[in-house]
Formats: C-alpha cells, structure tokens, sequence
C-alpha cells in the first residue's frame, strides 16, 4: 500500500512541474500557444484520474484495515470466551473435588464408627452368649441356612422351570429333526457265532483222530470250538473278526468234506485274506455314507472291524452311521462346525475294536487317533464323550448323539445278571443318603423313585435331596441314556372314629 501512495505522489508532482512550463512559455505566438494547450489539458486529466485512483486505493485500505481490525475484535472475543468457558470449568472441578474430599472424610469417619460399633458388639455377644467368635459365626451359618433352605429350593425350581420353558421345545424340535434325518431301516443285529451240522456223523470227522483236527483249528484261528448241541458248532472268542474267520472256515471245511490239520492250515489263511478285504470295505462303505473321504487306509480298515462288533447287540457299524448323521444334523441346526463333529461321531468308539492293548475304549481310541495327525478337536470330542463335561460343543454334540443312538428302545439288550446289577446299584445309591426310606428303580432304570421319612426331610430339603442324588449316580455309575430321580415325601394322619 505505501508503494502505491509513492507512486501517486510522483504524479502529481510530474504533473505540477509541466504546470510550471506551461506559464513560462505563455508569452510565445498564439499558434505555439494554441500548441501548448493541448499538452496541459491532458495533463489536469491524467491528474485527475490519478488522485481519484489514489482516493480509491485509499479507501480500500481503509475498508481493508476496518475488516481486519473487526476480524481482530472477534477473535479477541472468542478467545476471551473461551478462556473463561476453561476457568468455570476449573472451578467447577475443583468444587467437585473439594466436595468429594469431604465425603471421603466423612465416609472414613462413618466407616471407623462402625467398625468400632460392629467389635463392641461383637465383644457384647460373645459376653452374653459365653461363645467365641467362631463358634458364634457357625451358629449363625447354621441358622442362616435353615432360613433359606426355602429360598434355595424356590430358586432351584424356578430355575428349573425358565430352563424348560425357553430351552426344551427348540431342543426337541433340533434332535427330533435329527432323529428323523438319521433313520435307518434296520432292527438290532445280533451275531451268534454257529455253524450248522447237516450229519450228526461228520462231528466225529471235525474232531479227528484224538482230537487233532478240532486242536488244529482252534490253534489256528484261535477260537474255542464247542459241540453242546448235536446239530451245531458253537465258535466262542472275545475277538469277533477271530470268529467270523472261523465261522467261514468251518462252513467252506464241512463243505469241501476235507478236513485235516493242512486242509484247515490253508482254508483258514484264503478265509483271513477275504475278511481282511470285507473289512476294509465295509469301512469304506461307511465313510462313504456319512461323507468322509481321505481317511488313512488303515484307520479306514479298523472301521470296518465294526461289521463284525457289536456293544449290548447293538451293530457298531449300524450305531455309528446313525450316530454320525444325528450329529452332522444337530451341528448343523446350532451352527458348530460340521466337519469336526462328523468326523468325531465316526470315530468315537474306534477303542472298542483295538483288542491288543489293555485299557478302557476311550483312552485306546484318544491314543490311537494321535498318530494319523487329526485335529486336536476330534481328539478330545473322543476322549470326552462320556465326560460330564466335554470341553467343545463338538464334544457335546458327539455325546447327545451316542446316548441317542444307544438309548432308543430296541437299540440295544444286556444279560440279566448285568441289569439286575445296575438297578441295585441306582437303589443303594439312592438308600446311602440320610431320611431315605425307600427306593425304586424303575423303567430299566431310567427313572429312580426315592421314598423319604417326612419327619426327617422337609419339603424344601427334598428338592436339594434329588440334585445330590442324580450328581452322585453321574459320578459313579455308568448307564445309557438318562436317569430321572423323583424324591416322593408324604405325610399321612389317620384317626379312628368309635
């Protein structure tokens, strides 16, 4: 701007110089004066125009300067509502803290009060009551949970009844729906290992001479050969691929006619070679219907062992294929992973055909399973699928499924001496509480009835009564499916009217 008001002063002082000329030269002749004339009217112009411009820019610098000092004020203002907006804030904080600091104090000192009231009294009670101070606590624990022994069965059973109201229609309609996406078209299949006889006179020729035939074949395939019934030959091993090799055998000697020590030698290799190649596809057959490929050849061929095994007469291969789709399907339905709980299915009971090991069929399959690298998931769904808890809702789901598939009616059948056993069990578990009188195992043992003494347990302790029951038989026992326990407790007077 300062240039601009220099460069105006030049021209006006230009522009008063050529003024300064114009009179000197004024007496010269009227042509040179009218010559002259010219000159200076252009010059008052270009004087003109400039001190106009220089007033222009002149008031732009003013409005300039007016809007920058306005611009100024403003922010000035802001600044200055801002920093006292800060100050309000800071001493508001500080009130806040000055009143908390106050209650802080007040609170500690209420808090001593107390304190110093709780001991006195305390001091007071254990004056009165002649008890110490832990004797006093348990008493009053004791006391405490007779009072609320009503409430602990109040919230039980509602608990109980929130459960079964927001949970058990969805879960029957998932493994209904399971259920039916897994029936098979098949009854229990139970395998008796016998061979007919169509001449009571070719007994002799098994037997051979002194028993060098019979002790032959039993040497070879390891079995017991026994003829309690004349018109048969009962086969008897804990091995059922050892006495399916035998039944076959047995069937092609009495056919071919030729029996002797060689002759059985021979029969009973071709018969293994066979049973082997039955076996590996039967497992082939059931990874294909449940859609599992890329399985190791020989965990393949140990699945196809469950052709010849059975658990309660129920057929391995038939449980573990209804099994397996049950839980693909309950997997499926509450969005776990699919894979992993389809492979465990398949593979849970694989324990139960590794017979030259000693241990229980969960601990031989988790140990076997390790060597073929499977995921870690799988393992442990097989490790735990008759774990109260399995540590995987895959785990979970292989458990349900198995305890589906084995628990169904006509699923499976135990000997006598074994029920019998298992309901005794579920009744002395139930008598080893104090306040039982009776109990009853019912259903084939899927429901226990407890009979308590009414003067001994309350109506409240009866429901604490059946939970402890029910957690000891799942600690304990072993047993298919479910077991409801109901604690029945009755009172009755009786009077005589004369």
């Amino acid at each position: 701007m300062v240039d601009t008001i220099t460069m105006v002063l030049g021209l006006l002082a230009g522009a008063g110089i050529a003024g300064v000329g114009f009179l000197l030269m004024s007496k010269k002749s009227s042509k040179q004066d009218i010559v002259q004339v010219k000159p200076s009217l252009e010059g008052n112009q270009e004087i003109e125009s400039a001190k106009n411009e220089a007033k222009q820019i002149i008031l732009d610098a003013k409005d300039e300067a007016i809007k920058v000092k306005e611009e100024a004020e403003k922010d000035t203002k802001e600044t200055k509502a801002r920093l006292d907006e800060v100050y309000n804030k800071i001493k508001e904080i500080e009130q806040r803290e000055n009143n908390l600091n106050q209650q802080k104090g007040s609170l500690d000192k209420k808090t001593k009060e107390v304190e110093d009231l709780k001991q006195e009294q305390i001091r007071k009670l254990e004056e009165v009551s002649s008890l110490t101070k832990e004797e006093a606590k348990n008493l009053m624990l004791q006391n405490l949970e007779k009072t609320l022994s009503n409430e602990v069965a109040k919230k039980i059973k509602e608990s109980e009844e929130e459960i079964a109201t927001n949970v058990d229609q969805k879960s029957k309609e998932i493994l209904v729906d399971a259920m039916h996406s897994a029936s098979t078209d098949y009854v229990a299949e139970y395998t008796i290992s016998t061979v007919k006889l169509s001449d009571k006179d070719i007994k002799g020729r098994i037997i051979g001479k002194e028993g060098r035939n019979i002790k032959a074949f039993e040497d070879i395939t390891g079995v017991n050969v026994d003829f309690e019934d004349e018109t048969e030959v009962r086969l008897s091993s804990f091995d059922s691929v050892r006495r399916e090799v035998a039944r076959l055998s047995m069937e092609k000697l009495l056919k071919d006619g030729r029996i002797h020590p060689a002759r059985i030698e021979e029969v009973v290799k071709k018969t293994q070679s066979e049973v082997d190649k039955i076996i590996l596809e039967a497992g082939e057959r059931l990874c294909q219907e449940v859609g599992v490929y890329n399985l190791p050849k020989e965990l393949v061929s140990k699945l196809g062992h469950f052709k010849f095994r059975t658990s309660y007469g129920q057929n391995m291969i038939q449980h573990t294929l209804e099994e397996t789709k049950m839980g693909s399907k309950i997997a499926n339905e509450i969005g776990a992973n699919v894979t992993i709980t389809k492979l465990a299915c398949l593979l849970h009971d694989i324990g139960k055909v590794i017979t030259d090991k000693d241990g229980n069929h969960i601990e031989l399959g988790a140990q076997y399973l390790k060597k073929f690298n499977l995921p870690s998931t799988v393992i442990s769904a097989v490790a735990e699928h008759h774990d109260d808890k399995p540590s995987t809702v895959e785990g979970v789901i292989v458990q349900i499924a198995d305890s589906i598939s084995g628990s169904r009616p006509g699923a499976r059948y135990e000997d006598f001496e074994n029920f019998v056993k298992r309901m005794r069990d579920l009744e002395t578990t139930a008598t080893s509480f104090d306040g039982v009188e009776k109990a009853y195992a019912i259903s084939a043992g899927r429901e226990l009835r407890v009979i308590v003494k009414p003067e001994d347990i309350a109506d409240s302790q009866a429901v604490n009564l059946s939970h402890q029951i029910a957690k000891k038989i799942e600690s304990e026992q072993t047993f298919p499916g479910t077991v409801k326990v109901i604690v029945i407790r009755e009172t009755r007077s009786v009077s005589t009217a004369t």
